[in-house]
């Protein structure tokens, strides 16, 4: 059974840091996409970040510059290390997988998803 878990979420002020962790089990790690996602209140989720299974890489450009994505072989976990953050940053952060190796940026390609951290920047 493919499993993720997304961790590392909370409550920082602008211009600070946070490090998302997303913990994977359940299939050979490097062989799935694994995206980060976002879903502030009253919007849809859109994707921040991937790294796909073809080594492709992938930034929103709300992310571009701001945002780091790599992963732990070793661990079977995918980061996201957000810095400079702002408080348009606010969302439920999502991790999930896809079985589509090329870089896919729409959520309905991932099959698999984790629970949700709530990273929150104040003004």
């Amino acid at each position: 059974e493919v499993q993720l878990q997304a961790s590392g979420g909370g409550l920082v002020q602008a211009g600070g840091s946070l490090r998302l962790s997303c913990a994977t089990s359940g299939f050979a790690f490097g062989s799935y996409t694994v995206a980060w996602f976002r879903q502030a209140p009253g919007k849809e989720r859109e994707v921040v970040s991937l790294i796909s299974a073809s080594d492709g890489s992938y930034y929103a450009d709300s992310a571009k510059g701001r945002f780091t994505i790599s992963s732990d072989n070793s661990k079977r976990t995918v980061y996201l290390q957000m810095d400079r953050l702002r408080p348009e940053d606010t969302a439920v952060y999502f991790c999930a997988a896809s079985t589509y190796t090329i870089v896919v940026i729409t959520a309905d390609f991932y099959e698999h998803w984790g629970q949700g951290t709530l990273v929150t920047v104040s003004s």
